[in-house]
Parts: C-alpha cells; structure tokens; sequence
C-alpha cells in the first residue's frame, strides 16, 4: 500500500519553520513539547551517526527524468534508477549503499491525489515531508525493524504499548506465503504478541506501479489513547486514534507485465515516516494542524482576515466551514511556497495547472468562507518559509491571486442567477458548471465544493464523462509513441553483472576530427556482439525478421541522454556486405548500450560488426547542441543571472530550450541575444571538451548545469577556453564564457553553426519560457522568409494607408491582413521579426476595421433614410433592402428603428439565394414584442435559423416568395401587439 501522504518540508532551497540546534542525545519523550526541527533532526542523525547512512539533502519537487509524475510524491522517487538497475554506474547514484534524506513530496494529481480531502479532516495534505531510510543491496529485514524499533522506543522515547506492527498475511492467488520471517522479527524485538497483525495484499504489499519493483512491507501504528487498552480492531479501520506512522518495505520482487513475480537479484529497503503525523505524537497533539509545523500559519491567516480563530472543527461542528478554510489555506499555501521555491509555477498544463487549482481552491476559501481582504494567501508566505522570505514567491501568488479574484466574483454570480432559477430543485445545471470551469478556469471540484455548502449537487457522472472526453480530445492532439524494446529489465542487468559482461565502452562516439578541407572525419568502429536482448531476456542468438537489442563491447553511436536524440544509422557483418541492419534507436541503461535493429539474418554473440553512424544525421545534432550552449550563455548574458536551463531537447533538425525567466523576453533582448551567438560563430571560437573529478568542476565559477545526475567523472565543454584554464583554482574564464557539463557530441570549432535564430519563443507558464531554434541553412531560409513577409507587409502597409477604396476594396485589404497574420503564425522566421510584423499587422487590422465600420455605417444610414422616407408615420417597419451584408442590414436596422421610434424588420436577397433577416423591437413595443422570436419565426419560415435578445436579432433563410415572407413577418406582430 502506498506509503503516507503526510509531511512537511527540510528544503534544500527553502526553510519551513524555526531552525534549532539539535540535541546531543536525541529526544526526551516528554510532556515539553518538541519542535518540528528537533524531531527531524534526530531522525537524521540517527541513521547517520548511530548506522553509517549517507545524508542526502531533499531532492526537488519537480520530477528529475520521470514522465509518469507530476510532482515527487514519495521519497523513493530520486532512488528509481538503483531499484530498475538502470543507474550509470561511474555516477554517485550507483554508489549509495545506506542513505537517510528528508524528502518534500506533493500528492495532488495523479495516482496519488489528496487535494480534495485537504480540510476536510486534520491528517491530509497536498504537500508533506517524508523521513526515509533506505539500504540498497545492503542491509534487510531485521536491521531495518530494529533500527526503526530502536528510534521510536530509545529515542523518541514512544510506550511501546500503544504501537502496534502489521506484516504481510500472504497472498494464495499470487503464490505468495505469508512474511512470517518479518513477524518473528518483530517478537525478537519485545513486541506484545497481540501487537503483531498480518493483513493482506492492499494493506500490506508495496508496488512501485503496475509493474516493476515491489514487495511486502510492515507498518508501524501509534493509539493515541492508550491507557493500557488493546487497540489491534482499530489497525487499518481509519479510525482517528490509530494511525499509521512508518511503513518498511521489503523490495524482494519484480512484477512482470504478466502480473507473476520474479525474486529481484538485489534486495532493497525503503521507509517512510510522515514527519508531521510523528511530530503530531511527540507534541501531544491530536491533529497535524496543532504542531508547530501549521500554528504559525493559522495564526497568520487569523490575524489577516480578523475573524474568529482556529478551534479545530470538523465535520457537522464546523457550521461554516471555518476551520476547514484555515486547514485548507494552511495547507496550501505551504505546497504553493515549496512547489515555487522548486520551479513549479502555477500555469495550464501538468503540475503547473494542478498548482494554479490549488492556488484557486484557496484563494476561494481566503475570499468567500474568511471574508480575507485581497492579499492575504500572498502574505501568509513569511509564517512559512521564516526567514528566508522569497520575494518571488510572494509575487507569483499575489498576481495569481488577483487575477483570480475577479474570475471568482464572476462564477460566484452566475452560480447564484442560476440558483435562483432553478427553483426547488437541487441539482445544478451540468453545463453551467462545465461552462465556469472552461471559461473561468474554476477547477471543477471546487465548482462542487461551492454548491455542497448550498445544499445543490452536481451530477458527477455526467461531469466526469465531459471531462473525459475533453481528455481524449486533447490527447489525440499527441503523436503517439514507439514503443522502444532498448531498456534493459533489472534482471537482464543483473545478470550481465553476474556473468561479468562488460558495460559498453562508448568513447568512440567522440572520435571524430577536423580534415583539412574542414570536414568532419569520423573514425570508423568494429565491435563485438556481447549479448542480444528480446522479449525482456538476453539471448545468444536472434533469428531473421525479429526486433532486439545489440550489446556491443563498444560503441560509437550516441545512445539518447542529456536532450540529445540518439544516433542513426546502421551494423555490418563484417565480410557481409550486402546485409545492413539499420539501427532504430539507440538506449543507455546501467552503462549498457542498446543499440535496437531488426534481424534481416541470424545474429549471435560473437559476432563482429562494423558500425556505420549517419554522418549527416549526427553532425547536424553536433551543431544544434553546440548552438543550444551557446544560446544558454547569451540568454544569461542579457537576461541576467536568474536565468537557469530547465531542458533541452536536440535533434538534427532543431533545438528546443526551455529556462526560467523573471519576464517574457523582448524582441529587443532576442535580437541582442542573437547577435551574442553570431559573434561566436563569426569568431570561429574552438570548442574544448574533457573529463575531470565532479567535485573538482562543481567549483567551477559560471558553470552551468541543470537538475540532473552527472557521472564522474564529468564531461566539460568548454568554447573558447581551455578545460585546463577554467579548472583552474579562482578562475573567471567560465564567466565569460559557455561552460557547461554535457555528455553530448559537440561542434570542435564553432563556425559550422554558421547561423542561428529563433523561430519561436513563449510562456510554458509563468516563469518559465521555451525557445525553438533553427541552424545554419534552416536559419538561412528562415530569415530569407522572414525578409520576403516584411516587404509584402510594407505593401499592403501602403495600400492600406492610400484610402479612399470602395468597401469591396477594404474587405478584401482586411482578409489580406488576416491572412498574413495567420501566415505569421505558422511560418518558421525570426521571432524578433514575427513580433515586429505582428504589431504592425494588427495596427492594419485596427486600420481595415475602422475604416469598414465607418463606410458600412455610411451606407447604412442612406439606406436607412430612404426606408423612413418610404414608410412615413407607420406602427412598424418590414420591408426588404438591398445590402452587401448580414452586418450592414443590422447597422440598417439600428438606425431606422432609432430614428423612427417602431419596430422594425429587414430582408436582404443575395446573388447566391440565401435571404437575409434582422429586426429590432422598439420601447414601446417591449415585452409583448420579442426580436428573437419574431426573427426565429421568420427564419424558420424560409427554412432557415435565427437568434438574438429580446431587442435585436439576425438569420437567414432561403425563399423565392418575398411577398409571403414579408406578410408572415407582419401577420407575427399583429398577434403580439
């Protein structure tokens, strides 16, 4: 079962709460309250000093590498590589034996959602800490029981009497037998007998996902009543006062896409403590909301908005759902505080749309339920983060929460209208609720929410089904993916280690050099076939027309890594040559390369091939990751020092960046930050590149690196300056250059970009931007197409500003703007030059309006008073009228019933036979007289369809009797008025 969704946070990058000096001794179990920060302290050090773990600072919120998750929600995520075998084993990662972190985890979306409990009760929340300890291969079973035994009963000093274990019971349908070797521990331990529970698979068996790494795991639970009571019929009911605190799981199996088990060649533990479900039994306390992880928010929220304070209500007792505002505020404000520290700004898509829900869902509670003066959510970020006040942080909630205040007064008010005319019913229209959440942005439980505290429902099963087929809409919108067969299984990998097959030596992937003539020669490479890999399993031979995956013992293809897409190209039998076995992708897992081919012959281990890259294909991918270095720099450069990488992705035809910015970038700053680039390029700078310790080139002054985990040693690319110069103790060469840590293949000299510009630039969200750039010849035309569009847009910029055109002549300028600005859209050309031509094609469109606004009105005024002259002192007007437009014979419309004083309605006839229709019904003729409906049954008669208000109206129809139409038109009124 997943672990507990409980915590707060010990940031790396932002401090929640008082910092204190821990205690030398740990923790005395006493009535004297305990702080957070000793509490996790002790934690801490206990494994580190007392059982030789490493410590390791809390990874970010922010996935590293892992599509599946929107935020980390467990403190095992970071480890994934060591538990599948896929980690590089020259990085650290490959190293850890026994570590102990503290990790920030956020569980809102996805598998793990907790977002709509948040409030309701004391114990749920979106973002929490996770004490973790691990042992990787290392230890088992009996010293993680007695390490976790020994920190609770020593040194959190917890009667052991009011902790109760649960053990896996087995599992018949799975083959499984119970985990008695973890009960037996246990007792050895001391513990009661009565204490010792079995419960099956849901509670008690962890799996990573639906396949993977997985095994049983034994929980500890804490009575908070105690008193000497048997408490073991409360373990796993969700009763308040037994709650779970630590889950130990025992990974000792590998799901299989079947569904049966394997034994994992290695076993792993992995625990997990909710730090604030701990610190809520240390202080005596019986809800997480009353420590001292959340009584400085809830004193904070109470003094901004002035209301009554906090009294930890629940349920029936809370009236007004007061105190569920303070829990939800609290709550959220802290994931918000976190989530933005790390990265994660609230936006449209991923974790950036369930971050805005979040800041939405508590700004509503701060406005509606506190009556909070605007502001408030933004000023609550100091109580959180103490000291270390972030003034971003605080910025990028105060903008959200305002922009969102006037969305909500908005969808409060149509709810309230549409409350009022409903009736006695309790059950709220589906497609008002569907129409707030797409056009107001209110995420849709909070749309529910709302209606719950008027006593309405919402038909969820129709909501759902919107909202799924929403999803699918915009799913298809996605390409769909090539399932690779180049990942190694944990089992293929550890049996490659077993048999002491080698990892793949890659570094032919850099042979390359400069010729003379100033092409690049790449050094030919013949290898042997280690092992072939099918069906998740190694084989020693694969026969003709089957897919799998080649070890080799080396290699020069670029296996996919660092945002660089992997090499092309193809393997030769050696003395086969008319046998080629194109290479589809190339995959690197645990320093194994797996290169994917399909099998026109037999392979077999042992084998030797020649290796033919595709040169173009991997030169132009050099180019590109070259220039996406240089455009890192130079974003730097003009952007300043704030600005940070935040992924790439580079392929032979571009170069994808995305980085953090404080603001959108101008089309002044994209062409400064271009001509950066060009100067390189023109400068012909040489590019170094070298390996060296990674302790030594973190010390590097101006290096620039990103959320990842290096190797090491760790590959420099340096352009212009030597690696040995910028390792150099107290060097600046790197600060006024591109350094960067890069396992890609890169340009030797800079000239071959030749050209760069970009293409595209726009907000992914708030504070983070995406850039799209395009090289040498593509760069070219880009620009050669960006010259062609500015000089058509010069012309139509003096067709339009020679006025005095017939209507005719401006429409077709104004559909000539339009399709230029569409042209703009889609065209690959300079984003400073698209930016600029926008500006002055809107300034046209603007231009083109006005000036057919202005003739139509003209031509509808004369039209209009020949009418009045035609139909002198009459009740109401119907007639027909010759027009170009359904908008002209509206402005008709308009005019001749302002001036006359009646009710009046227009046909027009067009050349293609279709019948135009508007009415407008004067004062006096309201409500007896509906345009809407008179225009309907007008339309309706010809076949056609109209709409409108109650004053004005339009359609069409077809018809070649205008006579009847005309006397139906009137023979309506006559029954109205």
């Amino acid at each position: 079962m997943p672990r507990l969704g409980l915590g707060s946070s010990s940031l790396c990058a932002l401090s929640l709460g008082p910092t204190y000096s821990p205690h030398p001794r740990g923790l005395s179990h006493s009535p004297v309250l305990l702080c957070s920060a000793k509490v996790r302290e002790a934690f801490l050090r206990f494994f580190q000093g007392r059982h030789r773990h490493r410590r390791l600072p809390s990874a970010s919120v922010r996935p590293r590498g892992d599509p599946a998750l929107l935020f980390v929600n467990a403190g095992m995520n970071q480890f994934k590589p060591i538990f599948l075998g896929t980690a590089d084993p020259r990085s650290e990662l490959a190293r850890y034996q026994r570590v102990v972190n503290s990790q920030k985890c956020v569980r809102a979306g996805g598998k793990h959602n907790d977002l709509e409990d948040v409030g309701r009760d004391t114990y749920h929340h979106t973002f929490f800490e996770m004490l973790g300890s691990w042992s990787f291969g290392d230890y088992f079973k009996e010293e993680a029981c007695s390490m976790a035994w020994e920190l609770l009963t020593k040194i959190y000093e917890i009667p052991q009497d009011r902790l109760y274990v649960t053990y896996f019971g087995g599992d018949s349908s799975l083959g499984l037998s119970a985990d008695e070797e973890s009960r037996d521990i246990w007792l050895s331990l001391g513990v009661c007998p009565s204490h010792v529970l079995p419960f099956p698979l849901k509670e008690n068996f962890w799996e990573m996902g639906d396949t993977g790494p997985c095994g049983p795991c034994t929980e500890i639970h804490y009575d908070h009543i105690g008193g000497g009571r048997n408490a073991a019929a409360l373990v796993n009911q969700d009763n308040p006062d037994v709650v779970e605190i630590w889950n130990l799981v025992f990974m000792q199996y590998d799901r299989e896409a079947s569904g049966s088990l394997r034994p994992l060649p290695q076993h792993h533990v992995d625990t997990g403590m909710g730090l604030e479900r701990l610190v809520t039994i240390l202080q005596g306390k019986r809800s997480n909301y009353d420590t001292d992880l959340f009584t400085p928010i809830l004193d904070a929220i109470h003094k901004g908005c002035g209301g009554p304070g906090y009294q930890g209500l629940v349920g029936k007792a809370d009236v007004k759902c007061m105190n569920m505002a303070y829990r939800v505020v609290a709550d959220h404000v802290r994931a918000l505080s976190v989530c933005i520290a790390d990265g994660v700004y609230p936006g449209m898509s991923g974790a950036e749309v369930v971050l805005r829900r979040i800041l939405r869902r508590a700004v509503r509670f701060c406005s509606e339920v506190l009556h909070a003066p605007p502001g408030l959510l933004a000023s609550l970020v100091p109580a959180v983060v103490g000291i270390l006040v972030s003034r971003k942080i605080v910025t990028i909630i105060s903008e959200n929460e305002v922009a969102f205040l006037s969305s909500l007064q908005r969808g409060r008010r149509i709810i309230d209208r549409t409350l009022q005319q409903m009736g006695p019913s309790k059950l709220f229209p589906v497609e008002v609720a569907w129409s707030i959440y797409g056009n107001l942005g209110f995420p849709l439980d909070l749309i529910g929410l709302m209606l719950e505290e008027k006593g309405i429902q919402l038909d969820w099963e129709i909501v759902n089904k919107l909202a799924q087929e929403d999803a699918e809409v915009r799913n298809r919108t996605w390409p769909p993916t090539c399932v690779s067969i180049g990942m190694l299984d944990v089992h293929s990998l550890a049996q490659l280690q077993r048999d002491g097959v080698p990892v793949t030596n890659d570094i032919p992937k850099y042979a390359y050099t400069l010729g003379p003539d100033g092409r690049y020669v790449f050094s030919p490479c013949q290898a042997t076939i280690l092992m072939l890999y099918k069906d998740r399993s190694l084989q020693k031979e694969v026969g003709a027309g089957q897919r799998c995956g080649v070890i080799l013992d080396r290699t020069s293809f670029y296996a996919e890594q660092g945002g660089q897409a992997h090499d092309q190209g193809y393997l030769m039998l050696l003395g086969q040559q008319d046998v080629l076995f194109p290479v589809e992708s190339v995959q690197l897992s645990g320093g194994y390369v797996v290169h994917e081919v399909t099998v026109l012959e037999t392979l077999r281990a042992g084998d030797q091939v020649q290796l033919f890259v595709d040169e173009a294909q991997r030169l132009a991918c050099m180019v590109n990751h070259t220039a996406s270095h240089l455009l890192n720099f130079a974003l730097r450069c003009i952007l300043g020092d704030g600005t940070e990488q935040r992924g790439s992705h580079i392929t032979a035809k571009q170069l994808r960046f995305d980085f953090s910015t404080k603001a959108p970038v101008t089309t002044q700053q994209m062409q400064e930050i271009e001509g950066i680039i060009q100067e390189v390029i023109k400068r012909d700078e040489a590019v170094y590149m070298a390996e060296a310790p990674l302790m030594l080139v973190r010390s590097i002054q101006g290096l620039r690196t990103i959320d990842e985990v290096y190797p090491d040693p760790a590959r420099v690319v340096s352009v212009g300056v030597p690696v040995d110069t910028v390792l150099t103790q107290n060097s600046q060469a790197a600060m006024q250059t591109s350094v960067e840590l890069c396992c890609g293949t890169h340009l030797l000299k800079t000239g071959a970009i030749q050209d760069l510009t970009v293409i595209s630039e726009h907000q992914l969200v708030k504070g983070i931007s995406r850039i799209i750039a395009v090289t040498g010849e593509q760069a070219k035309q880009a620009r050669e197409v960006g010259q062609r569009l500015a000089a058509e847009v010069d012309s139509l910029c003096v067709r339009v500003k020679r006025g005095n055109s017939s209507l005719p002549e401006i429409q077709n300028l104004s559909k000539e703007v339009g399709c230029f600005i569409k042209e703009l859209d889609t065209t690959a050309m300079p984003q400073w030059q698209r930016r600029e031509l926008q500006t002055v094609l809107k300034a046209l469109q603007r231009a083109t309006n006005t000036a057919i606004r202005k003739l139509e009105i003209s031509q509808a005024a004369e039209a209009a008073q020949i009418l009045l002259e035609k139909h002198p002192n009459q009740p109401v007007i119907i007639d027909t009228v010759p027009v170009a437009s359904l908008s002209i014979l509206v402005k008709v419309v308009n005019q001749l019933c302002d001036k006359s004083g009646v009710s009046v309605l227009l046909l027009s006839p067009q050349a293609s036979g279709q019948v135009l229709c508007a009415c407008q019904v004067s004062k006096s003729s309201l409500p007896m007289l509906s345009a809407a409906d008179w225009a309907v049954a007008v339309c309706t008669w010809m076949g056609g369809k109209a709409g409108g208000s109650g004053i004005v109206a339009k359609g069409s129809g077809n018809t070649k009797d205008m006579q009847g139409v005309l006397t139906a038109a009137l023979e309506y009124v006559r029954t109205k008025l």
